[in-house]
């Protein structure tokens, strides 16, 4: 009989672990050709999170539970999730319920036909402000623009993966990981299924601006060089700039056409313009040695402080 592995982080989520639980077990226990098993991974939460999970897994054994030390971020909670599934598959999935766990039925069908990563494609977003529509919108045509590996365009993290596919991914060390894009570029054979996002079932996001920021400056330093290739560009436009300047002042100096003393508005703009060009491409050259140290530094990704319902090998 086959397996499946549900990974569901959760960050300050006490308001809607139980739903959560009893709308993804509903779904499993239909699904009676199928073992199962959820891993709930605790990022860090200081509430009620933990209690609640461990009260649920004290009354179910396929509920594992793996606590982190502090908050290492959705996407480390996702990793550590997919190291410790048994599965022949795995739906990673949000706790919030704008996911909806009942998709897990078409999501299956479509694998037993020989799919192995099943994208969840949204048609709509419930809930939502048009400044997060229209920010999601840009950023996935900003990275697909970039990028050598096409990411479909209002996708998250919900998705089914085959087996082969979350040992493809355990293999790689990298940190700071965008996955949604590291399942792009895997490969194998993906199709997308499309559902309608709803609104969140309780409590707030966890994904505010900043987090946001830092998701969208991963997926774009993590899947394309060519931020730096453009920076060289604007080096040798400068150049340009900067060799037509001179000429110009030569010969505004030869032939008297200007009084050169009188433009310092001309000198300041240019001073800071190429300052300021200057200071955003160091900016982007560290933010790619900034991802090199990381991984020179060989730290875990994260640190698992609880471990329950796991049996270590």
């Amino acid at each position: 009989m086959k397996k499946i592995s549900i990974v569901i982080p959760m960050y300050y989520e006490e308001e809607v672990v139980n739903e959560c639980y009893i709308r993804t077990k509903v779904v499993l226990n239909s699904l009676s050709n199928y073992e199962h098993e959820i891993i709930f991974i605790n990022d860090g939460s200081k509430d009620k999170t933990l209690d609640l999970l461990e009260e649920i897994a004290k009354e179910d054994k396929n509920v594992k539970v793996l606590s982190f030390s502090r908050n290492f971020g959705h996407q480390a909670a996702v990793t550590a999730g997919l190291k410790y599934v048994t599965g022949d598959c795995a739906l990673i999935i949000d706790c919030d319920m704008q996911d909806p766990p009942e998709l897990l039925v078409d999501m299956l069908r479509l694998w037993e036909q020989g799919n192995e990563v099943i994208y969840a494609k949204r048609k709509s977003r419930k809930g939502e402000s048009k400044f997060k529509l229209l920010t999601a919108k840009m950023f996935y045509r900003i990275l697909n623009g970039l990028s050598d590996v096409d990411i479909p365009k209002d996708t998250g993290d919900f998705r089914l993966v085959d087996r082969k596919v979350v040992d493809t991914i355990n293999s790689m060390p990298e940190h700071n990981k965008f996955l949604r894009g590291l399942f792009s570029w895997v490969g194998y054979k993906q199709i997308p299924i499309e559902y309608e996002r709803q609104e969140r079932f309780a409590g707030k996001t966890k994904y505010p601006l900043k987090k946001m920021l830092k998701l969208a400056s991963d997926g774009i330093i993590s899947f394309s060089t060519k931020p730096l290739k453009i920076i060289g560009g604007i080096g040798f436009v400068s150049i340009f700039i900067s060799i037509a300047l001179l000429i110009y002042a030569l010969i505004s100096y030869i032939f008297n056409l200007n009084n050169l003393t009188a433009g310092w508005t001309s000198i300041m703009v240019a001073i800071t313009f190429f300052a300021g060009v200057q200071l955003v491409s160091i900016w982007m050259i560290s933010e790619y040695i900034a991802r090199i140290y990381d991984d020179t530094k060989k730290r875990p990704e994260y640190i698992i402080d609880k471990k329950i319902n796991i049996e270590e090998e």
